[in-house]
């Protein structure tokens, strides 16, 4: 049995429960582990990355409740297709992308072959957005076609990230100054669904190793950097767009961006949340509203689209905003009883 326990005076939707394998150990093979509310089993997914194994699931928790589940060990676990909530991969036919979604929101982030593209070349370590009104994964649908800068229905790309952070990329912060790597080098996809993506991407220029970690059900995702030389501070930032409003929120622990989609319909915003302690300053760099911090690299990055469906406007957006920066302060109590 296991008792799933929320602090927080909010409910958390599409929660994702991580339990480790050596709390589990009576259970066995991890891949052979089903969890069940009630009489219901729920999609679990087997995460083995660092050497630690973990067994993951999802549930919606209400305010300041819990909720128990059973586990069972049984047959090896079957995926379907449409169990899949997140995808992510090398797409070495654009010029070395990669690119990453869930069932609400789609980023990208530029390669190697892009620095020398004839037509138009770019070295950028920027963090791309694709605005996405479906449910549907649709990378490889909008790869195939090649026409995502049009919404047919779906979202598009309409974001112009440049030689800017983009919506949530990093830099090393020295002397004042904000020093960004090219394009990565390499990519290693550590963890592939149904429930959670977790890859990471290689920038030798500035020894740096990012690990991006995204779970269904979310408009967050986590962003994490290893240096091979170590730093003292790092920054993350949102490129500074026209008709953009900047909001900061320093003692909470976030900042957000909220702006007109330039091609296509609607406004969108953008966030950067972290720990508050960590926070030395809130300024501006290059063109980019950015977050000063001490390392390691460690923040979330949210977008929100008011024709996703999921927010009616700015206010919507800050409140998921600030929701997150508590979820975030705020682990899930987890107990495993025998």
């Amino acid at each position: 049995m296991v008792q799933v326990g929320n602090d927080l005076p909010m409910a958390r939707p599409s929660e994702t429960v991580e339990i480790a394998a050596a709390e589990l150990k009576p259970l066995g093979d991890l891949s052979r582990v089903h969890v069940f509310d009630g009489e219901r089993e729920l999609l679990a997914q087997t995460v083995d990355i660092d050497g630690r194994q973990s067994l993951l699931f999802q549930t919606d928790l209400p305010a300041k409740g819990k909720r128990s589940f059973e586990l069972r060990s049984g047959e090896p676990r079957q995926y379907r297709k449409e169990d899949f909530r997140v995808y992510g991969r090398f797409v070495r036919e654009r010029f070395d992308d990669f690119a990453w979604e869930n069932d609400r929101i789609a980023h990208r982030m530029y390669g190697q072959a892009l620095e020398t593209w004839q037509k138009e070349p770019l070295t950028s370590s920027a963090v791309d957005v694709w605005l996405k009104r479906t449910r549907r994964l649709v990378i490889n649908d909008w790869y195939m076609v090649d026409d995502y800068h049009h919404d047919h229905g779906e979202g598009g790309d309409f974001y112009s990230a440049g030689k800017s952070r983009g919506c949530g990329g990093s830099g090393l912060w020295r002397e004042g100054k904000l020093v960004v790597s090219k394009n990565f080098r390499q990519s290693n996809v550590l963890a592939a669904g149904p429930i959670r993506l977790v890859f990471e991407l290689r920038y030798p220029d500035v020894g740096e190793t990012k690990r991006i970690t995204l779970d269904a059900g979310q408009n967050f995702e986590h962003f994490e950097s290893r240096y091979d030389a170590g730093a003292d501070a790092y920054a993350a930032g949102i490129k500074k767009n026209k008709d953009a409003v900047f909001r900061a929120e320093k003692a909470a622990g976030w900042v957000r961006t909220w702006e007109p989609v330039v091609g296509g319909i609607g406004q969108f915003g953008c966030a950067v949340v972290l720990d508050p302690a960590k926070i030395v300053d809130v300024t501006e760099a290059d063109g980019n509203h950015i977050v000063v911090a001490r390392s390691p690299a460690s923040y979330w990055v949210g977008v929100g689209w008011d024709k996703s469906g999921d927010f009616g406007g700015v206010d919507d957006w800050d409140r998921a905003v600030a929701a997150w920066a508590q979820r975030v302060a705020s682990p899930l109590r987890i107990e495993v009883h025998p």
